[in-house]
């Protein structure tokens, strides 16, 4: 699963992904720093995990990850091809959800491609270019419903309703996941066309250092504008915690820290904020072989789980053998989980909680 970053020029978003990934993205104080796509896959920090290393002492740990892509800055008249727009918008169409950095800190000696700072402005900017190229994308599908719709094809006929509902709102400056449309309507007629406005979306406010534990006026700004947009806002010192990742050791990074008044990175909660955005949770294998989490949607079924493991494990899928970490945890161990009953056998229907520890039986 990919979140993309996105935002105007020199908002913060290389820095935010070096930070993030640390692979090194070109970061520097002009537009268009960043032409092709980075994409580091990221880690997502769970202290379960660390919890049942050290009940099981494994051969090796292997965390979940999200994969994090940097896309190059968007100008005005992206939609219609200006500045690497077309690329742009080609590289965000592939992502899952959105990360959108908005700077939200005064610094004189870092140029904003609109020459002042207004995260407002900033964020209604991009919107409106995203919100044009889905309206492309809607007329030239309803050019082809049309057709079909007045030769009296039901389905078309209902089709071409769901599209001019999204070109009117978007047309308003609606985005497409804002739009109301009914469920079976949005999986049918919405969810196949990829609209990138109706990817879920995380605001990133990229304060100063004085701001990082508090946020200040220009965030607040964000929050009321984002208010009815379900969206996460979350904030972040994104040129501090680059500056916490070149730290050597744990402990200077803890100190550094806490005298921003934060209790862990602002990165950390980021990527787990972009994990809960994509609508994933987690289930642990636990073996002396390797603890490992794996990565799943909200509400798959224990079969679907088995399948991100291997194909056949999902195919051939008989049941699952499924301990409550916190029992596992409570317990200590699988061999007493057992002995006090805890363990459990799920079938085909079970639908997998995050935090489950799982075992699965399969014949293939």
């Amino acid at each position: 699963m990919k979140a993309g970053i996105v935002g105007l020029p020199n908002v913060g978003k290389s820095t935010l992904f070096n930070c993030l990934s640390n692979a090194k993205a070109q970061s520097a104080n002009f537009p268009f720093c960043t032409i092709e796509p980075n994409i580091g896959v990221v880690n997502v920090p769970d202290s379960r995990l660390q919890k049942l290393e050290a009940l099981v002492d494994p051969e090796r740990v292997l965390p979940a990850t999200v994969e994090i892509v940097d896309i190059a800055g968007l100008v005005k008249g992206a939609s219609k091809g200006e500045g690497l727009g077309n690329q742009f918008l080609g590289n965000i169409r592939e992502t899952d959800a959105i990360l959108h950095v908005l700077r939200c800190f005064d610094d004189d000696n870092i140029v904003h491609v609109d020459g002042s700072v207004d995260p407002i402005r900033d964020k209604e900017t991009i919107d409106m270019e995203l919100q044009l190229k889905d309206l492309d994308t809607v007329e030239k599908k309803l050019d082809k419903v049309k057709r079909a719709a007045k030769t009296g094809n039901k389905e078309a006929q209902k089709e071409e309703a769901v599209l001019l509902k999204l070109k009117e709102g978007l047309e308003a400056g609606t985005s497409v996941r804002a739009v109301t449309i009914s469920e079976d309507d949005r999986e049918e007629f919405v969810k196949p066309l990829q609209f990138i406005t109706d990817k879920p979306v995380m605001y990133v406010c990229n304060v100063d250092e004085g701001a990082a534990a508090t946020g200040n006026a220009y965030v607040e700004k964000v929050k009321a504008a984002v208010a009815q947009e379900n969206a996460e806002v979350i904030v972040l010192a994104v040129g501090t915690e680059a500056d916490i990742t070149e730290l050597d050791t744990y402990e200077e990074r803890q100190m550094f820290l806490e005298d921003l008044g934060l209790d862990e990175p602002g990165s950390a909660k980021l990527i787990r904020g972009a994990y809960r955005l994509l609508n994933l949770e987690t289930y642990f294998t636990a073996g002396v072989k390797e603890v490992r989490a794996w990565t799943i949607p909200v509400g798959a079924t224990a079969p679907q789980a088995a399948g991100v493991i291997h194909t056949d494990f999902e195919k051939g899928f008989i049941r699952a053998e499924v301990i409550a970490y916190n029992d596992y945890v409570q317990f200590g161990s699988e061999a007493k989980v057992k002995e006090a009953g805890k363990m459990r056998v799920e079938g085909k229907e079970y639908i997998v909680k995050d935090g489950d520890v799982m075992h699965f039986r399969f014949n293939v």
